[in-house]
């Protein structure tokens, strides 16, 4: 049986505690607060942050919070229920206009809201249904 380090220890103790709580999370959960906290660091990487664990790790938290927004909203299309944006079927969102938009809201209200929230005003925000 292999034995564990002192340093070995030290890198997978820290694992094995956050382990319930980030199992617990759906994707898109994580609040904006945590999302920015993250993120600032690595934005001085520039495009290069996205080849980090971290960068990788809160990309899919973003693409998760999407891809629940979309399976909403095209559950409500089929169902013909009206739905609280109407965006193209197909999107770009920049690094910038995610981040800023997070930014908009106030820090203090940020641990609450969650990035699935988030991403959800920001589409209606964006693509407003016709009335």
């Amino acid at each position: 049986m292999p034995r564990m380090t002192a340093g070995k220890c030290g890198r997978v103790l820290p694992a094995l505690i956050a382990a319930p709580l980030l199992c617990g999370m759906a994707p898109g959960d994580m609040s904006v607060a945590a999302f920015l906290a993250r993120a600032v660091p690595l934005e001085r990487l520039g495009p290069l942050a996205l080849a980090t664990p971290q960068g990788i790790q809160l990309k899919g938290e973003v693409v998760a919070a999407g891809r629940r927004y979309k399976a909403r909203i095209d559950a409500e299309r089929r169902a013909g229920r009206k739905t609280t944006s109407c965006p193209p079927e197909s999107g770009q969102l920049t690094a910038d206009q995610w981040l800023s938009h997070l930014r908009s809201y106030p820090a203090a209200s940020r641990k609450s809201i969650s990035l699935y929230s988030a991403f959800d005003a920001l589409m209606k925000k964006r693509y407003p249904c016709p009335t």
